[in-house]
């Protein structure tokens, strides 16, 4: 059972994405132990407006002026009580790291987020990390942070947060694998000479999980799972070699961990990412399950493949970037970030994105990154390259399905 001494405060950042409103599910079903000090968002503002009404935050962070201003005439309209309201990277670290936030949920997509995390990391605060690109771009200097101020830094991905399950079962020095599981996205059967004629929207139909249009389309290219062997290296301090991928399209089981025995302790439970979110608010106690359990008096078949590393090269760059070390990883992060826009936009093929991010690596040196100011920089630098190989092999616009060309 979860103790009610107090109510723990977050700051969630994030708050009008898929992530933050399952944090708010979870806050709703313990108002007794949670509540909101601080709500950051970028321009969704009447959700964010509804969301102020009823969570009451002291203080709110919108993308820029043009969405303060919007959100101010709405709340006023509405007569709705008006919190502070700031705009800009400065009030998102302010907010992050304010005494009264007890739990801070990192989930902007994105670098925008990335300071503020780490910030509130070097603060020594209780982070719940769903915003993959923090480990991915900045992975050396947020764990460095995070030796330095003894933070705890609890992983809210289904996979990384099953595999932090899983290791309480027994030592670090007793294992002797990690296995992530990825659904397979929806071209897990179609012929690799046909990606390149699918389109965005039949990219943004995933078979198992609802998500942000980004993260949608890195899971049909497996570029989230290699984003997610990134951040399991640097969450749980293994070498690439010893995180492993494999396909399993039901999406219940969500990690495993074996052991040097040979047991496997794997991490099951319902496709629900409100299911991970409390488990990282409540961690170490556990919580009544916030989404209805498994039904096991159901018959069901689990299935297990390996990926199809030349049909999805992007998996096994991400396993060079991070074998590589210093800043190929925020590269790979940029330029997929580059890339996806431009498909979703009808202007590369479906296998340019890969394509892109192969070349904007060869073409960006990597170098050791010692602050976040080097990070970001490095960040413009790799987008603007992205952008160039883009214009360069596609040109203005392409017709989404139209192979890419060489």
């Amino acid at each position: 059972m979860v103790s009610s001494e107090r109510v723990t405060l977050l700051t969630l950042l994030g708050s009008t994405g898929s992530i933050g409103t399952s944090t708010l599910d979870v806050v709703r079903m313990w108002p007794e132990r949670f509540g909101i000090y601080a709500l950051a968002a970028g321009r969704n503002v009447e959700l964010l407006a509804r969301q102020i009404a009823e969570f009451r935050p002291k203080v709110v962070v919108v993308a820029d002026e043009t969405a303060l201003g919007e959100l101010r005439a709405i709340l006023k309209t509405n007569n709705i009580p008006i919190p502070e309201l700031a705009t800009g990277p400065r009030a998102l670290v302010d907010a992050a790291t304010a005494p009264e936030a007890g739990f801070v949920m990192s989930a902007i997509v994105g670098v925008d987020g990335l300071e503020a995390t780490y910030e509130a990391v070097r603060r020594k605060k209780r982070v719940g990390l769903a915003n993959k690109e923090v480990l991915v771009a900045g992975g050396e200097l947020v764990m460095n942070a995070r030796r330095e101020s003894g933070a705890e830094l609890i992983p809210v991905d289904s996979e990384h947060n099953g595999a932090h399950q899983c290791l309480r079962a027994g030592l670090r020095q007793e294992v002797s694998k990690l296995i992530l599981t990825a659904s397979g996205g929806p071209f897990r059967r179609t012929a690799r000479e046909q990606l390149a004629a699918v389109t965005p929207d039949q990219a943004l139909n995933h078979p198992t999980w609802k998500m942000g249009k980004r993260i949608t389309i890195d899971s049909a290219t497996l570029m989230n799972k290699g984003f997610e062997v990134i951040e399991a290296c640097w969450l749980f301090d293994f070498p690439p070699k010893d995180v492993e991928v494999v396909v399993h399209p039901e999406s219940k089981v969500h990690a495993l961990v074996e052991y040097l025995d040979g047991s496997v302790i794997a991490q099951v439970c319902a496709t629900d990412m409100r299911m991970p979110i409390q488990y990282a608010m409540t961690y170490p106690e556990r919580a009544a399950a916030p989404v209805p359990r498994l039904d096991w008096s159901q018959a069901a078949q689990w299935n297990f493949e390996p990926p199809d590393f030349q049909k999805f090269p992007l998996l096994g760059m991400a396993y060079e970037a991070i074998s590589a070390g210093g800043s190929a990883t925020a590269t790979l992060n940029a330029a997929d970030e580059i890339a996806v826009e431009a498909f979703l936009a009808g202007n590369i093929p479906f296998p340019g994105i890969a394509a892109t991010v192969a070349e904007c690596l060869e073409q960006v040196p990597s170098r050791r990154l010692t602050s976040v100011a080097e990070l970001l920089e490095l960040d413009r630098e790799s987008r603007r390259v992205a952008r160039q190989i883009i214009g360069a092999r596609w040109g203005e616009k392409v017709p989404t399905g139209v192979a890419a060309r060489t």
